[in-house]
């Protein structure tokens, strides 16, 4: 299948720009292949170790055979709802590779950070770091060099991010990572959004407020917004790295458990032990990012993405930048309407025709590439499927369904939401930032207002209480940056502003900060780069000066000349300690910018 001019030349930049580091990359890969499994080449000593708790039958499989040995590395706690399924997960892989011939253990935890429940404390500082904190997690629970192959189970915001980029650190281990499942439907995404606008405007109280939340929030598996979380998931998926159509399957349900023992079974049938070798490293290659760009654009995913994805990308040797996010936008519609950007949460969106019906759609426009490797073989085809239980309880894949069930949620190409993406990249005398445009009203996409310049989002809700925001008003919250604080989520903004462009004022953000993957209605400026802890533009930005966002045409401007001012400086010593913080410092120093990742590991 033949895809469309934008998306060829895009996928040619991408490999041109990316040439010399990708083939270093997969130099590495090569150097590390070895036809034998690698721990038959330790010592004795070392080897003995490393089977010394096992049961009789992995003893002596790992001490005497050639069978392939499977990783797991997991997220696993039972605090985070989206991980706590994974608890029974590694018996039932252990259970699942002894049937297929081959052995399973557990090589090591990766912390799960929540934001959720960080939201607006100052745990929330180390949530963007912990993503790099994971990989190198996944890198030591790998380097025992004990293994065939990896699953990875993990969900939420900043683990799958970080488990790709520790997994492409070994990218010579297939990969095959494992969801949970997002837990199911309890108070609808609108309903829940008006309860806490009403609680930010003092209409009621803490006790409906927490009623409100818990009956949202209250089982096992992902929040059923379409945020960062369920954005990963939509990820593995569309870059073939989970079983097709095994994302938005509910925890605790047979056709879930099955999913599982499936997926460690075809972990263990691409090793280099076999016929049919599959590593992760080149599986995850400039067209199978391309395709998670593409997948992003059209359901109108997390902003925190356009930070993830060149930061995953860069792991396996592939430079990613903003202006390729931007010139796919331009060409790939929106095909769903998903909290925040509509009512409908994930599970509504599974049963209209869910992930199948997605990539056959974006696959018969010429909008993916068809021509990839995944976990299950040769071209993204396979991947239009529905993921169903046979009579005897096993894996089935059916067919994808070839129309939406639900056209208020889920659109083929031909009847899109909107003929543009649901992200856009501003440029201008501010830099660059991010705007998730899909769910912002038609009329509030060009914002022209005076600024109000905060330096923290305690100091916006203070003024916000007090009445000083009743006015037409460009927020301008910095110094929330990855090297002023870690870069938090700022989400605990959305209902006060919501609440003043209800009240018909002309309202938006500005910030050098991050907002929540369910970004809401208000039109939000994110990620603004340079950021203000590095001198940027927006360190010179004074209450009063006019601020134009249009992000229909992609720009960001300040309407006054910024060039004989000083970047204002800011104390930020209270952020660095408390919760840990201070054993953040060296990331801080080192982060890069959010248009390179937000990271600490080397950008291509």
């Amino acid at each position: 299948m033949a895809v469309t001019e934008t998306i060829s030349a895009v996928t040619e930049k991408i490999a041109q720009r990316s040439k010399a580091a990708r083939r270093r990359y997969l130099d590495k890969i090569d150097a590390a292949i070895a036809t034998a499994p690698k721990r038959k080449s330790l010592g004795c000593a070392n080897i003995a170790h490393g089977f010394a708790a096992c049961g009789a039958h992995d003893k002596d499989a790992l001490r005497n055979g050639n069978a392939p040995n499977l990783a797991i590395v997991t997220a696993y706690n039972d605090m985070l709802s989206a991980h706590q399924p994974f608890e029974t997960y590694p018996e039932t892989i252990r259970a699942a590779a002894r049937a297929a011939g081959g052995t399973a253990q557990v090589a090591g935890g990766v912390p799960a950070l929540c934001d959720g429940v960080t939201q607006g404390e100052t745990g929330m500082v180390l949530s963007l770091l912990s993503r790099d904190v994971i990989a190198l997690s996944t890198a030591v629970a790998l380097s025992h060099q004990m293994f065939d192959a990896a699953v990875y189970l993990g969900v939420c915001d900043k683990i799958v991010p970080g488990l790709i980029i520790g997994a492409l650190s070994f990218g010579h281990l297939p990969a095959v990572f494992i969801p949970a499942g997002p837990m199911t439907s309890g108070l609808g995404n609108d309903e829940k959004a008006k309860i806490r606008q009403l609680y930010a405007e003092g209409k009621i109280g803490r006790a409906e407020l927490l009623d409100a939340e818990a009956r949202s929030y209250h089982g096992p598996g992902t929040c059923t917004f379409y945020g960062t979380a369920n954005s990963n998931q939509m990820l593995m998926e569309i870059m073939g790295l989970h079983l097709p159509g095994s994302t938005f399957v509910n925890p605790g349900t047979p056709l879930r458990e099955a999913i599982t023992r499936e997926s460690a079974k075809r972990a263990l049938a691409i090793t280099a032990l076999g016929n049919d070798y599959r590593p992760i490293g080149r599986i995850y290659d400039e067209k199978a990012v391309v395709n998670g760009v593409v997948g992003l654009l059209a359901t109108g995913g997390s902003t925190n993405h356009t930070m993830h994805l060149i930061a995953m990308a860069a792991a396996a040797g592939i430079a990613l930048t903003w202006q390729d996010l931007a010139e796919l936008s331009k060409a790939v519609p929106l095909l769903t309407r998903i909290y925040p950007n509509g009512k409908a949460d994930v599970n509504h969106f599974n049963a209209a025709g869910g992930m199948g019906f997605l990539i056959r759609e974006l696959l018969g426009a010429g909008l993916l590439h068809e021509d990839v490797s995944t976990i299950m073989g040769a071209g993204l085809s396979g991947y239009t499927k529905e993921a169903r239980l046979g009579e005897a309880g096993e894996l089935q894949f059916a067919d994808a369904t070839h129309a939406s069930h639900d056209e208020s949620v889920l659109r083929g190409c031909a009847r899109p939401f909107q003929p543009t993406g649901g992200l856009n990249v501003l440029t201008g005398n501010l830099g660059l930032a991010v705007i998730k445009s899909s769910s912002i009203p038609a009329d509030r996409h060009v914002i022209e207002a005076p600024a109000k310049v905060f330096h923290s989002q305690e100091e916006l809700q203070a003024a916000f209480k007090a009445g000083a925001l009743n006015q037409d008003v460009v927020a301008v919250v910095r110094f929330q940056g990855p090297k002023a604080n870690g870069m938090p989520e700022l989400h605990r903004l959305t209902p006060p502003l919501a609440v003043l462009q209800d009240k018909g004022f002309r309202v938006a953000l500005v910030t050098d900060g991050r907002m929540s993957g369910a970004s809401g209605k208000v039109p939000a400026a994110i990620h603004v780069t340079p950021e203000a802890a590095e001198g940027g533009p927006i360190a010179k930005i004074r209450d009063g000066d006019m601020i134009r966002l249009d992000a229909g045409q992609g720009t960001l401007n300040v309407l006054a000349d910024l060039s004989t001012r000083a970047p204002v400086k800011a104390d930020l010593a209270a952020n660095h300690s408390g919760t840990g913080r201070e054993l953040f410092e060296a990331f801080r120093k080192i982060a890069s910018g959010a248009d390179r990742g937000a990271s600490i590991f080397e950008v291509v």
